[in-house]
């Protein structure tokens, strides 16, 4: 049997597939839970606890993996939002996205629903603009953001004191200066080995961000392989894998800190570059103490699905 199992009415779950700068973005466009209503936030909530099996049978093997990037549509909650989103990974659901919310921008697009111009959609960080500007280039007008504490040392296992900042940009970023290793695919176990034992030592320390917000995301940075670019990053994702693409909260984050240390203007455009050389471009507008990152990319539509749910399949709830 194929049917459903997470809707009474047996409504197909239907897949759009996209990828942002060389990172998936795997958007439910029909058929997910129902997750009652309420806020963004508390949809979340209700996701988080009582639908994982659903999280993990979109992102997780056998027809995901670890790099996947989930992106539930919901009715919108904010006026004139065109759509609510829920993005998730191989671990769980995330607070915000950057380089998904292009992907569904453009997966909106290509369904028909938005056309060139700017729209609103309800994230459970809050609403997030976004402007299509074609069918594959999309501005995101992200949360407001900010750097929290600059200059923080953490003891790391086997590695000695790493000093890096603790920002917001729709997650928490701890962000690195990185003069030692290559920011190159070539490096890639090394980067993820240095950036996880990052991870385990402020949990470990118990170094956060505001108000006790968990830092899951470590952010490398250092010179641009391009010259045209101005900075080159390796993002390590929640569950362990890298971000393919420059990383939209990342990038954030990293205005948040350049603006706070005086080292970017309202009308510079940073550009920057991913470990496997895609490119966002970065600017921003002030509001009182915040940042307002405004971030493009481009994303492309690499396919339609429509999931099955054999009752004789082991794994059809994904490999937990």
């Amino acid at each position: 049997m194929s049917r459903n199992p997470f809707r009474e009415d047996g409504e197909p779950v239907r897949i759009i597939e996209t990828h942002t700068g060389g990172e998936p973005t795997r958007v439910v466009i029909s058929g997910g839970p129902d997750l009652g209503g309420g806020s963004l936030a508390e949809q979340r909530r209700v996701f988080r606890d009582k639908f994982d099996r659903f999280r993990s049978a979109v992102v997780n093997e056998p027809r995901g993996s670890d790099v996947m990037v989930g992106a539930l549509l919901t009715e919108p909650v904010t006026p004139g939002a065109v759509a609510g989103v829920i993005y998730f990974n191989n671990v769980g659901p995330l607070q915000m996205c950057g380089h998904g919310t292009i992907g569904v921008g453009v997966a909106l697009a290509h369904l028909g629903r938005v056309s060139a111009g700017k729209h609103l959609l309800d994230t459970s960080v809050g609403p997030v603009g976004f402007e299509l500007h074609d069918l594959h280039t999309v501005t995101i007008e992200n949360v407001p953001s900010y750097r929290f504490r600059r200059d923080v040392t953490v003891e790391v296992v086997g590695i000695g004191p790493v000093t890096g900042d603790i920002a917001w940009g729709g997650n928490w970023f701890f962000l690195v200066r990185e003069d030692q290793r290559p920011l190159a695919l070539s490096h890639l176990e090394e980067l993820t080995d240095f950036t996880w034992k990052i991870r385990q030592a402020l949990t470990a320390q118990n170094i956060t961000g505001d108000d006790g917000g968990e830092i899951d995301h470590i952010e490398l940075y250092g010179p641009p392989a391009n010259p045209e670019n101005s900075s080159r990053t390796f993002v390590l994702c929640p569950g362990k894998a890298y971000d393919r693409s420059p990383c939209g909260t990342g990038t954030s984050a990293r205005l948040a800190c350049l603006v706070a240390d005086g080292k970017l203007r309202p009308e510079d455009v940073y550009r920057q570059e991913s470990v496997i050389g895609t490119v966002f471009e970065g600017r921003y507008r002030q509001d009182g103490d915040r940042v307002i990152p405004l971030v493009t990319g481009t994303a492309y539509v690499n396919g339609e699905t429509t999931f099955l749910f054999e009752e004789r399949d082991p794994f059809r709830y994904g490999i937990r």
